[in-house]
């Protein structure tokens, strides 16, 4: 049984630098960052639990690249613990009859999660800590939180495409043929940015992203010498009790330069067929996997494409709900649902067979999800978007994006628009594309 321990007078801002200080000194880390306290209250309802979930150290952990879900609920009954970490894209290669033969350069695990030495939980300047260590040394962890100023990174990456302009659109009519045909409805179709050989603190790095994005699923990943940085505006899925929530975007437009530009692309948005179309498409996969652990009636939806805004976006999110049963695992109700199914299009199987088809890259963490599960088997897990991966044993940098493929897809737009999700990301790394 963990101990437990409040400590007032913390901000999240002060903390979050405090915690990517001590990151730099450790090999295991998990922070999940809401966001939501100021710029982003016109959320849905209930939202957000905590200003700031963090896991801190390891002292358990959990690899694994076959059986994983299985080896994921034993390990989670076997502790009754805490657990942070992240759910690999191919993951779907456990669940269905599929393969993943692309370029890996990141090289994640299927999944990998540790049960930490330290559990953060901040909420309205209140910090809560629980750990197996006595008080006093609670406190002395405590008292090393370093306040620092990060310095300003003087980066210069020249980030390479994976897939050229030209490939892309090419791809895109290909993908529309297949849809044509009846194939499929929609695909999630991504490419990769990617840069070999590149060295940067990727603790400074994710401060200047959070600052500049301010997502409400943001997220920084230490396991080793990988490292996820993610400004995610998307929850995957969400477990309380026997509540069910799963929350897939679809629809994006950028921020404009005035009040008066802003207004009109949200507007825009908001009367979208096409993003609204997308968006009910996914929805009604979404309600589909849900009911595969719902009881009888109990998926419903509670907000349909509603428009949300984000610092740099605006957002079509849908809000779809379920009841469980109290003797299903947690993992089955992943495991039906994963990978979501925003990042692979309609129907789920054979989408993600032509993603794998015609992508360049082997996705791994990114369209996956990072959170945690908490000791009674809730947990909470963010969609691996708007992400920058960094493996320091290979000093390689990858960024994947993406957006829904249908028949009403303009190549070029859909590629306009990767630009704009990824821009962000490309801003704070100073990159040059070429």
């Amino acid at each position: 049984m963990r101990n437990t321990f409040f400590y007032n007078g913390f901000n999240q801002l002060s903390l979050l630098k405090a915690l990517l200080h001590i990151s730099e000194k450790i090999d295991y880390i998990g922070l999940l960052i809401s966001n939501t306290k100021e710029k982003n209250a016109n959320l849905p309802k209930d939202y957000i639990n905590y200003d700031i979930i963090a896991g801190v150290g390891s002292y358990k952990m959990l690899v694994s690249n076959n059986n994983s879900f299985e080896k994921l609920s034993h390990f989670h009954s076997q502790n009754k613990d805490w657990l942070f970490g992240y759910l690999s894209y191919d993951l779907k290669n456990e669940i269905e009859e599929l393969a993943s033969n692309n370029i890996d350069n990141f090289k994640a695990d299927n999944l990998c999660f540790f049960a930490p030495e330290y559990v953060l939980l901040l909420k309205d300047s209140v910090l809560e800590i629980q750990t197996y260590h006595s008080k006093d040394i609670c406190d002395v962890f405590v008292q090393s939180f370093s306040f620092v100023n990060f310095l300003a990174c003087d980066l210069k990456i020249n980030l390479k495409r994976r897939d050229t302009r030209s490939a892309y659109l090419q791809k895109i009519e290909k993908i529309k043929n297949h849809i044509q045909r009846g194939d499929i409805y929609e695909l999630n179709y991504c490419q990769e940015f990617y840069a070999s050989g590149v060295a940067f603190s990727p603790e400074s790095v994710f401060l200047d992203l959070n600052e500049l994005m301010q997502t409400p699923f943001a997220s920084f990943l230490k396991l080793k010498d990988k490292y996820v940085l993610s400004a995610s505006p998307e929850r995957f899925l969400r477990k309380e009790s026997s509540h069910i929530l799963s929350q897939p975007i679809k629809g994006t437009r950028k921020r404009g330069v005035d009040r008066m530009e802003d207004d009109e692309l949200l507007h825009e948005l908001k009367k979208s067929e096409k993003d609204i179309s997308e968006n009910i498409m996914i929805t009604d996969l979404v309600r589909n996997d849900l009911s595969i652990t719902a009881k009888k009636s109990s998926v419903k939806i509670d907000e349909l494409c509603r428009v949300y805004t984000f610092e740099k976006v605006h957002q079509m999110i849908t809000s779809v709900c379920s009841e469980i049963e109290k003797d299903i695992d947690f993992t089955q109700v992943i495991k039906s649902t994963f990978p979501m199914g925003s990042m692979t299009g309609a129907p789920k199987i054979r989408a993600m067979e032509l993603i794998e088809y015609f992508e360049s890259f082997k996705r791994g963490a990114f369209s996956g999800a990072i959170g945690y599960i908490a000791p009674n088997s809730d947990f909470d897990f963010n969609v691996v978007i708007r992400t920058i991966l960094y493996n320091l044993a290979e000093n390689y940098l990858s960024i994947g994006v993406g957006g829904a493929i249908t028949m009403q897809s303009n190549p070029i737009e859909e590629y306009e628009e990767c630009l704009v999700k990824a821009a962000p990301l490309f801003e704070v790394l100073n990159c040059k594309i070429s």
